[in-house]
């Protein structure tokens, strides 16, 4: 068999030149469950590998030529002997050179370039690299060439059991419902090894509790801890502090160990009832507190905490159970006890409730523990307080007819002091509700009387105040509303719903209605607005005019007969009656105005003036002025117009018939008569303006010119 083998390996490898790698026995020896290097080229080495595998029955075990191993955190005196490389052409002579390169070559890993011996310079630590990829190579020393191909092979770290699990994740915090039974689940923790997993049990963990028992357990593989004890009460104890261990090579001696904690909190439940801190509870409260205002609390304790220590408080029983109320305060979880109807000292002095208190959140599972409730009771005392006026009614409405007498009784007001005491009431108006002063009340026995006439039509409701007052206690007022009707009786005569004028076409016809008119009254009575009318007693053998009642409680006037003429007259005026049905009746006299006017054939009123006879078709005396003011304005413009060119025809320059010799200047000084011929220039007399040395020229026009006069 191992010729069979050299020879396979003799056909593989066809180079000349054969290198080998010699192993120490006692390094490749010492890892069995490793592969180890298969030297090559070398009879007596394949000789003594299969020596060394029929002592240790390793016959199914294949080899790999490529591999060496050397065990880390190896330490001593000298670099540790790895292996060795070795060619046949070797003839001891040195003149092979062996060449090392590759991970670490030269550094971690160094050769013997005579002998081919590898070794280790520095301890190797397997978690920082498991292996060297390195190339080996025989050389020709003198000349550097290289005898055979490089051949790649590989160092492995083999590990040993020098690193102690870790619990990258601790300490943990866990937590479990209180009362659990046992194997509930807690938390599972996982503790990491950095040494080989492969290789023996350095990294085989197991894991047990140090701390924690017996509340607890783990399970050794998997590190699930679980309860172990039953119905473990948060209320007797929150919180567990529990230690963990994990140990390698499988938890036999001399392993490495390492260790966690967990602390676990019991989560609560509602396993336990509220309970009143105590079973009576005395409250007073005076009478007169305000509803809504609270007046006492109670308290029922719960053991447990969060939701399920929330409860709710009911009134269950007691002779105040619709005075008062109780409701939850969402913060303290008390219950407060408020008043919901007003108190009477002097009807009811005292109260008793029983009060419960119940969970709001129940767990099924320990309902059979007992009902989560309980109860207390309580009793409150009224007390006394000096209490304003009450009247005997909470509202008034009284009723007055307009034409009621001045100082006439109204109505009556009553009041009393609710206390024991009973304080004499006084009675008076708030006349900022009574501002025109119109009713007056008696103090002592409250009538309201009237004060000055009422007139329904001006101000049908009044609205005052009657304040109550304790004739001991100024302080105790109370005040109550008032409201006075005003009854109507009927003081107001009907008259026209507005003032109308009647037209009538001189075209109309005989029964021709010319106008509707309604009535208004202010008065109110009960079944409703019925009026009459009527003419004058004297017109009532009217010729022109007549009327006539519709259903609708208004009046027609009609026309008796044709031909009204605007010439003959122009306006008529029929006077009309209209009475009520009052008691007694009111009756006034409206006068109506009826216009005669010029119509169209279709009944359409053109004109109702006399002076449209005048005028031509279709021009009323508006248009007539209007047009005669346009002439007027024409012929002003055309004057205006004819002057101006009259002036503007005149010629500026004065001629010789028009000079001004005739202008005499007078002087005061008298002359020497006829004989003094020097005294005076005859010329500068017959031209003024030659004074001056300026003598106007009469050949051309000037250049300002003045207009006419």
């Amino acid at each position: 068999m191992p010729e069979r083998l050299t020879e396979m390996l003799m056909d593989t490898w066809t180079p000349l030149v054969i290198l080998w790698i010699t192993v120490l026995p006692s390094i490749y020896m010492a890892p069995m469950n490793q592969s180890q290097v298969l030297p090559t080229g070398s009879s007596s080495g394949l000789k003594r590998l299969t020596e060394e595998q029929r002592v240790l029955n390793r016959s199914k075990r294949g080899w790999v030529w490529n591999q060496m191993f050397v065990l880390e955190e190896f330490s001593g005196p000298e670099p540790i002997l790895v292996g060795r490389l070795h060619t046949d052409l070797d003839p001891g002579s040195s003149k092979i050179k062996y060449i090392l390169s590759g991970d670490g070559a030269g550094t971690i890993f160094v050769i013997n370039d005579k002998t081919g011996d590898i070794h280790a310079m520095k301890r190797l630590d397997r978690e920082e690299k498991a292996e060297y990829t390195l190339t080996a190579q025989a050389v020709d020393r003198d000349t550097n060439k290289p005898l055979e191909p490089p051949s790649e092979f590989i160092i492995k770290v083999q590990d040993i059991n020098d690193n102690a699990p870790e619990f990258v994740d601790g300490p943990y915090h866990a937590t479990v419902p209180e009362m659990s039974v046992v194997g509930t689940f807690v938390t599972k923790v996982t503790a990491t090894d950095a040494d080989d997993p492969v290789y023996g049990n350095s990294a085989k963990l197991v894991y047990s509790i140090l701390e924690g028992q017996p509340y607890f357990s783990i399970e050794p593989h998997t590190a699930i801890i679980k309860t172990a004890l039953p119905n473990m009460d948060r209320e007797a104890k929150e919180e567990y502090f529990v230690v963990i261990q994990a140990k390698d090579m499988g938890g036999h001696m001399g392993g490495l160990s390492g260790t966690t904690t967990v602390t676990i909190t019991l989560t609560d439940v509602n396993d336990n009832p509220p309970k009143f801190a105590q079973s009576l509870y005395h409250f007073s409260v005076m009478e007169d507190v305000a509803l809504g205002e609270p007046i006492g609390r109670v308290k029922a304790n719960d053991l447990d905490i969060g939701e399920n220590a929330k409860s709710s408080y009911e009134i269950i029983e007691g002779d105040g159970m619709d005075i008062f109320e109780i409701t939850t305060d969402a913060q303290t979880q008390d219950g407060i006890i408020r008043v919901r109807k007003p108190l009477d000292f002097e009807t009811k002095k005292s109260y008793t409730l029983k009060v419960e208190a119940a969970n709001i959140h129940i767990d099924p599972r320990f309902i059979s523990g007992g009902p989560f409730k309980d109860t207390a009771t309580v009793k409150i005392v009224v007390e006394d307080a000096d209490e304003p006026p009450v009247f005997s009614s909470p509202t008034y409405l009284l009723e007055v007819h307009e034409n009621a007498a001045i100082n006439s009784v109204i109505g009556q007001v009553t009041a009393h002091d609710p206390d024991v005491s009973s304080s004499p009431i006084r009675f008076s108006i708030d006349r900022h509700t009574d501002l025109d002063r119109q009713f007056n009340i008696n103090a002592d026995d409250g009538k309201i009387t009237l004060a000055t006439p009422l007139d329904r039509e001006t101000n049908m409701w009044h609205n005052i105040t009657i304040v109550a007052t304790e004739t001991r206690n100024h302080s105790q007022v109370s005040r109550l509303p008032v409201a006075i009707k005003v009854l109507d009786v009927n003081d107001n005569a009907p008259e026209f719903a507005s003032e109308h004028e009647a037209f009538l076409c001189e075209n109309g016809k005989p029964g021709q209605i010319i106008q509707i008119v309604s009535a208004v009254d202010k008065d109110d009575p009960k079944n409703g607005h019925y009026f009459l009318y009527s003419l004058l007693p004297e017109m009532v053998n009217n010729p022109n005019f007549t009327i006539k009642k519709n259903e609708d409680n208004t009046l027609s006037i009609l026309a008796k007969h044709s031909g009204f003429s605007r010439q003959k007259q122009e306006v008529y005026l029929l006077p009309i009656i209209i009475s009520d049905s009052g008691n007694p009746p009111m009756s006034s006299t409206s006068t109506l105005t009826i216009r005669v006017c010029g119509c169209s054939s279709d009944g359409i009123v053109q004109s109702c003036n006399v002076e449209a006879y005048v005028l031509p078709i279709g021009l009323s005396m508006g248009a007539l002025i209007a047009i005669l003011a346009c002439i007027i304005l024409l012929l002003v413009i055309v004057v205006l117009f004819v002057t101006l060119r009259r002036h503007k025809n005149e010629p500026l320059i004065i001629k010789d018939d028009e000079d001004v010799r005739e202008n005499i200047i007078r002087y005061d000084d008298e002359g020497g008569g006829e004989e003094d011929t020097e005294a005076f220039d005859i010329a500068t007399l017959q031209n003024p303006d030659g004074i001056n040395g300026f003598l106007p020229r009469k050949d051309i026009k000037p250049d300002l010119q003045f207009m006419p006069r």
